[in-house]
């Protein structure tokens, strides 16, 4: 991280809900499946339990041991491929989030998408919305072995950056993505377009919450790093790493 700017060194992105608002075809699509096989299911809870878990995570929870590996991957690719087709026309950016990307790209700050969606998904989403160039590298759920809450796939994007956790900003909207980033040491941004603003302030770690991009820009991230650095500066351990966050 530039000491001069207290800019972050890179931007990190989860996907659904984030690029863009495509929890509602993905929620559909759970609803689809369960009504077809039978399983029960709260809807007021369900957002919460199938956004943001990785596919084989709702299928164990739902499905129990029914089912084996072989036939989550086959319902898993279905689902994703009739989730691509019905989604596909519907394929646009948040509102606000290309300024923001196109703000970090001139700042230098490095951009990349962390998502617990397949590959297909991932690689089909970045080229529908014309992103690619943007991202030096896309990580998805089929390159980790624990999906989130757990941080893997936070500190495997910025290894892939060659940063520390430590110098970047995460992007989510769910809960688990949230806690998955900030295990990982990362500063996070919680984007209420999957869930309420205010059950995320009340219920998540994240250092800033908003209602969408466009409340959003590198000043705010700026904002983030140096009330971070303010911290260390008066804290007596300030000469010595950062204070332990309370788990």
């Amino acid at each position: 991280m530039n000491p001069n700017s207290n800019l972050p060194a890179a931007a990190i992105f989860d996907m659904d809900g984030v690029l863009v608002n495509s929890n509602p075809f993905h929620l559909q699509k759970w609803i689809d499946l369960f009504n077809a096989h039978h399983i029960p299911f709260d809807r007021e809870a369900l957002p919460r339990r199938v956004l943001g878990p990785r596919n084989d995570t709702t299928f164990r929870r739902f499905f129990g041991p029914r089912l084996t590996a072989a036939d989550r991957w086959r319902l898993s690719e279905e689902l994703e491929a009739s989730f691509r087709r019905a989604f596909r026309p519907h394929a646009k950016p948040l509102p606000g989030l290309e300024a923001l990307l196109m703000e970090c790209q001139r700042a230098g700050v490095a951009m990349a998408v962390a998502s617990s969606a397949m590959s297909k998904n991932v690689e089909f989403i970045v080229d529908a919305l014309g992103f690619r160039p943007y991202f030096r590298c896309l990580v998805t759920g089929d390159e980790v072995t624990h999906p989130k809450p757990d941080p893997e796939i936070y500190v495997k994007a910025a290894r892939k950056l060659g940063l520390e956790p430590a110098a970047c900003v995460a992007f989510e909207d769910s809960f688990v993505g949230v806690e998955a980033a900030r295990r990982a040491g990362m500063k996070c941004v919680a984007i209420a377009s999957t869930f309420p603003l205010e059950e995320l302030r009340a219920q998540t770690q994240a250092d800033l919450v908003v209602n969408g991009f466009e409340e959003l820009n590198l000043q705010a991230l700026r904002q983030l790093f140096s009330a971070n650095r303010t911290e260390l500066q008066n804290s007596p351990q300030g000469h010595q790493g950062t204070k332990e966050r309370k788990r």
